[in-house]
């Protein structure tokens, strides 16, 4: 009796074990933003039915992405810093670089505003005054796009925020949904992307305080790793997903996702 209930045991994991081995899926290295906006949770099950393909998505920050993709430890990258994507694809880590799709970023802070920013159209400039009142910041200090695109606006503004050693300017390490939630904790500035932004609940005070500056355009682009750097990677089924991501049906699915009335991505391929 145990013999055959050994046995039974046997044969079972055996059969799983071929239906995990025959399962195709890629391996994306993506952004926190894309993740928590639920945009993955929109387009995943449209390209899986389509192609049988299943996407694993590790959502980090694009400078954690883009060395995932450095070490083939992914298959494709969907990353948004096209300064940080540019060299990628020069060093031939990556082929293909396309765009996908962009939104923008806005700058949250307290209802009661200590900064003064309200009303300021230049974002370089609604740093300077923060950095001026020593007004609370959190940064996500990940190396993700977000924090990239921050560093680059502090830059712009004159402000150095490594010298600052009065404690107002808080990094994180974290995702941008912990990091709102820390900003919401402290009714502090954050820079946010527009996409996580929308899908926040726990505002608290915040609310956005300048948007439609030009300098807070948030382009995505998605690359292939290159199989030549790295024999194990599944080029057919990653230029499958890039191919649809950047094709009629893919750019239709990213248009069409929307929490509310609000879109949060605009399709961008060529």
């Amino acid at each position: 009796m145990l013999r055959r209930i050994f046995m039974a045991a046997v044969l079972l994991c055996s059969l799983a074990g071929q239906g995990m081995a025959q399962e195709r899926f890629i391996t994306l290295a993506s952004t926190t933003s894309t993740e928590q906006s639920g945009l993955f949770g929109h387009l995943l099950p449209m390209f899986r039915a389509e192609t049988g393909i299943w996407v694993r998505v590790v959502a980090v920050g694009t400078g954690q992405a883009l060395k995932l993709g450095e070490r083939g430890d992914a298959d494709v990258l969907l990353v948004h810093d096209r300064l940080g994507e540019d060299k990628f694809v020069a060093e031939g880590f990556g082929i293909d670089r396309r765009d996908v799709m962009y939104n923008d970023y806005v700058l949250i802070g307290p209802k009661d505003d200590p900064a003064k920013v309200k009303g300021v159209k230049d974002v370089a400039e609604a740093f300077k005054r923060i950095g001026a009142a020593k007004a609370a910041f959190a940064s996500r200090g990940d190396d993700s796009g977000t924090h990239r695109s921050e560093l680059r606006i502090w830059k712009a503004a004159g402000v150095d925020v490594k010298a600052a050693g009065s404690g107002w300017y808080r990094e994180l390490g974290s995702g941008m949904g912990p990091t709102l939630n820390t900003a919401a904790g402290m009714n502090a500035y954050v820079l946010a992307d527009r996409g996580t932004w929308a899908s926040f609940k726990n505002r608290q005070s915040l609310a956005i305080v300048l948007e439609g500056d030009k300098a807070l355009f948030n382009p995505y682009g998605s690359i292939l790793v290159d199989p030549a750097r790295h024999s194990g990677i599944k080029s057919a089924d990653a230029k499958a997903w890039h191919q649809w991501l950047t094709g009629p049906k893919g750019q239709a699915a990213i248009a069409g996702f929307k929490i509310g009335d609000e879109q949060l991505f605009f399709p961008s391929a060529k």
